[in-house]
């Protein structure tokens, strides 16, 4: 998992509320276990008609955000099934933060295990957010993860709270796997000695 530490990037705005997993990545596109290969998928139902042509309003077709790396969106995202291929999705298309209200938790949990931040904040904040996203290529945020802020094109900086745990990981880039690894020196000194205490095991 790559690790997060500070990204400055092109925040996309996505006011709309109860954003659900099958919006943000359709079941007809959960077949692979594959994390790579979903980005262009992403948001299907929004991002393309029936024929598979792109609309034109959607926000990740416009010029101006087809390169975001961060979303500032409505309320309660990730609701729905508790399918990871959303986080993969995201991922894959290039998104590292999502900034909102409020998350699912499940979709917020796995946003954490696939190496991208959930930022909660308040309504206040997010409404100023969402305002600098609109600005689109030129309005760059900051997040600053060590720091725990993000900062808008303009200046303004929103303090965000994590759990210390989960800010360790994404910051040295463990997920699960990472995490275990760490413990690898350990568990081969356990297993020499169950192999010398138990060899018929």
């Amino acid at each position: 998992m790559d690790k997060f530490t500070t990204l400055t990037g092109i925040a996309a705005p996505m006011p709309l509320v109860n954003i659900d997993t099958d919006m943000i990545i359709p079941k007809q596109f959960l077949k692979t276990i594959k994390r790579s290969g979903l980005g262009v998928n992403l948001f299907d139902e929004l991002r393309y008609d029936r024929e598979g042509n792109e609309i034109p309003d959607f926000v990740l077709n416009q010029p101006a955000w087809r390169d975001a790396q961060i979303l500032v969106a409505g309320d309660n995202f990730g609701c729905g099934s508790s399918r990871e291929h959303a986080p993969w999705a995201l991922l894959d298309f290039g998104i590292r933060c999502v900034i909102s209200t409020s998350f699912a938790d499940i979709f917020f949990n796995n946003c954490f295990k696939n190496g991208i931040l959930p930022i909660t904040l308040p309504q206040e904040a997010v409404d100023a957010l969402m305002e600098d996203a609109r600005k689109g290529a030129n309005a760059r945020m900051t997040v600053d993860l060590e720091n725990q802020t993000v900062s808008s094109s303009d200046g303004q900086e929103f303090h965000f709270d994590i759990d210390p745990f989960r800010k360790h990981c994404l910051l040295n880039g463990l997920d699960d796997i990472g995490l275990t690894m760490e413990k690898a020196p350990a568990i081969d000194r356990f297993e020499t000695q169950m192999a010398q205490a138990r060899p018929w095991i």
